[in-house]
């Protein structure tokens, strides 16, 4: 595959400056990132996404890396959060794009879709839960126990003092030890992470995604009305903190949505699985047949 220049630029969100690392020419594809990541995330994909004709634009989500970070837990909630991907799309000056999100990122997107539809040509989810279906999901035990470290990041400082605690090493064996697909993050990946989470004020900004919408936020945007865009939902079945039964009722959210799954990949499918992911969001978003049928 021919070289891919990324292009690092600074747009304007909603009141903040975000950094987005951007590559191609053509309809524009915004992927999103989770935590504690930042555009790293998406490596494998945005080459291949480039190479196959899309503009692809990979912010910083605020808060995190070179983006700005405000200082007040407010500036997280998920109104400002889908705020800042609404100007970026009208940054790209089409009148829409596909929107492209995993984890936290994810729930970005989907309360995206959600709130600006007009905005929105595809939709990709990458193992994040609908904010309806996962309120509802979390009520009972099994995602209930899966998601102990959600209440424990709404605690004051400790979190931060655990994170951090010998040189983020909670941080590192996340990277190396949960992936399903052992060596999904290299050791520069991850010192690339640590080293943007490091930053004053980093930490507890991404933090501070749980804190301001935890269940408060989620709830603000798990509404009863269905996403009318095309919907790919593509999901690693072995990942450890969202169950697969956060697909049931899907259809009930999403008008048109098909599912893909992975069963031997967790959580950070977009790292574990690059081909795969890859084949499915470039024949999903071009309008093709996926190779693999949807499950």
């Amino acid at each position: 595959m021919e070289e891919i220049e990324l292009r690092h630029e600074h747009m304007a969100g909603n009141g903040i400056d975000l950094h987005v690392v951007a590559a191609g020419k053509g309809p524009a594809v915004i992927l999103l990132h989770g935590f504690p990541e930042n555009w790293r995330s998406w490596l494998h994909q945005i080459p291949v996404l480039a190479a196959a004709g899309f503009s692809v634009l990979v912010p910083d989500m605020r808060g995190y890396n070179l983006s700005g970070r405000p200082a007040e837990q407010d500036a997280y909630k998920l109104d400002r959060l889908v705020a800042d991907i609404a100007a970026l799309v009208h940054a790209t000056g089409y009148p829409r794009a596909h929107i492209v999100g995993h984890d936290w990122g994810g729930i970005i997107a989907w309360s995206f879709a959600d709130r600006y539809p007009e905005l929105v040509d595809k939709l990709v989810i990458l193992n994040a839960p609908h904010p309806k279906i996962y309120l509802e999901k979390v009520r009972h035990l099994p995602q209930m126990l899966r998601s102990w470290y959600v209440l424990f990041f709404l605690l004051p400082r400790l979190p931060e003092l655990m994170l951090s605690a010998n040189n983020y090493q909670a941080i590192r064996d996340m990277f190396q030890l949960r992936p399903a697909r052992r060596g999904a993050f290299g050791k520069r990946d991850i010192e690339h992470y640590i080293e943007a989470l490091s930053q004053p004020g980093a930490l507890t900004a991404a933090l501070d995604y749980y804190r301001a919408n935890v269940p408060g936020g989620l709830r603000k945007f798990a509404q009863d009305g269905r996403i009318n865009a095309e919907t790919l939902v593509i999901w690693g079945e072995l990942d450890p903190a969202l169950g697969p039964e956060l697909l049931d009722g899907l259809s009930n959210v999403a008008s048109h949505v098909r599912v893909y799954r992975i069963p031997d990949a967790s959580h950070w499918v977009q790292n574990e699985a690059p081909a795969e992911v890859n084949q499915a969001l470039v024949d999903f978003l071009k309008g093709e047949d996926m190779n693999t049928p949807l499950r």
